[in-house]
Formats: structure tokens, sequence, C-alpha cells
């Protein structure tokens, strides 16, 4: 199952990237065509390479901006940033957690891009521009259902006003953004219930220190065990993580 995920991730982020660098090839008329014995025209091997090796560089921006990932990392940071700590859980800890849980999250899309896209390319059923499209779909899907309306509506605005009969028609290009503010704007909202519980500790220890006349002692050393006690208390890291997944999967 974890092979199967790690396949799906990595052929949806090359057919989005080999996506995204036929379009901007497209753009500047750099596609040398070849006819493909079948009425139509097929890439020669060199352009092939030239995308391939372009859309790796769209790949960290893929993961960043089309899939679970900056949701998941802020509200993880917002959790350190809560409890009051600064280096514990490290970057690199906090980064490979947001990794596997997006891995998890959107299992059910590289399972639909590996079955759908991926493994009839690999037969050679499909050409590579057409698993391109096909991988498109349950990314698509999954962007549009995590995207607010209004976030969707002031791209659009942006874009021109231009309107859209079906949802499935909104070009990546408005599609994208809308996507990443809606996740930012989630992304604080969670962490701003996160806040509070702590928020509260720190004022009520500071307020007890207050008025025993303990200047000297930072309330923030105080604060901090109490905090991390209730935080294991209330088997917080299960909590967050499930609201974080449940979020995505309902």
């Amino acid at each position: 199952m974890a092979r199967r995920l790690i396949l799906g991730l990595a052929a949806m982020l090359v057919f989005v990237a080999l996506g995204c660098a036929v379009a901007h090839a497209a753009s500047i008329g750099a596609l040398d065509m070849q006819p493909n014995g079948h009425g139509g025209q097929t890439y020669t091997v060199p352009v092939q390479l030239l995308l391939l090796m372009a859309g790796l560089v769209f790949l960290p921006a893929i993961l960043l901006t089309m899939t679970s990932f900056t949701r998941i990392i802020i509200v993880l940071s917002l959790l350190r940033q809560a409890l009051g700590l600064t280096q514990t859980p490290p970057n690199q800890v906090l980064i490979g957690l947001a990794l596997f849980l997006t891995m998890f999250v959107m299992g059910p899309v590289f399972t639909k891009v590996g079955s759908d896209a991926l493994q009839p390319m690999l037969d050679n059923k499909i050409t590579t521009e057409e698993a391109v499209t096909k991988a498109e779909g349950p990314l698509r899907e999954f962007m549009l259902k995590q995207t607010r309306r209004d976030d969707l509506g002031l791209f659009l605005k942006l874009a021109g006003g231009k309107t859209y009969d079906n949802a499935s028609d909104v070009p990546f290009s408005v599609l994208v953004p809308a996507f990443v503010t809606s996740e930012l704007k989630t992304g604080f909202q969670i962490g701003f219930l996160i806040f509070l519980p702590f928020l509260v500790i720190d004022i009520v220890v500071a307020a007890v220190m207050m008025s025993l006349g303990m200047m000297l002692l930072s309330p923030t050393s105080v604060s901090l065990p109490l905090k991390l006690a209730l935080f294991v208390l209330v088997n917080g890291w299960t909590l967050v993580i499930g609201s974080l997944a449940e979020g995505f999967l309902r």
C-alpha cells in the first residue's frame, strides 16, 4: 500500500508538472512534433526529455500548492508555537510528518491517478498527453472540494470575470491560487482554535504569579510544563492529526 501511494504521488506530480511544462513550451512555440502513424502527431524524444526535465522544476511547487501539505504544515507549526516550543519537534520532523499525512490524505487521489493514468500509459494503452489529462481530473476534484466559493469567485473576478457552467472547467491558473488561499485561511482558523486553551493557561499563570509577587520568575517557565502536561493528558497529537485528516476525508 505504501509503495502504491508513493508511486501515485510521483505519477500525479510528474503528470501535472508535464502539463505545466507542455503549456509553457506551447506558449513559446518550442514543441517539435512528428507523425505517430495513426493520423496524429507526437513529441519527438528530445522534446519529451526536455519537457520531463522542465517538469521536474515544478514538483516542489505542485506539492506545496496543490495537495493537503500546506494546511497540515501550517497547523503543525502553529501548534508548536502555541505550546511555547521553538525547536521541538524539529522542522525536519514536522515536514516528514506533514509529508506522510499528505500521502495518507491524498491516498485516494494517488490511487485513482495510478489506475486511470499511470498504469494505462505504462501498458501503452494511452499516450502521455492523455495520461496527463486523466491525471488532472482527480487532483482537480480534490482541490475543488477544499476550495471556498468566495475565494474561487475572487480569482475568477480577477481573471476577467469569465463564468463557467461547470466547476470542472475552471482552469488551473485560477483554481490553484483559490485553493492555496482557502488552505491558508483554514489552516490559520484551526491554529487559532489550538492557541486558545494554551493562551488561557498563559494568562492564568501570569496572573497568579503577579498576585504572589513572583516578578523574577518568567511565567513561560511555569506555563510550559503545564501546557505540555495538558497536551499529553488530552492525547493532543491524536486529536490534532485526526482532526486534520477528517477535515480532508469527509
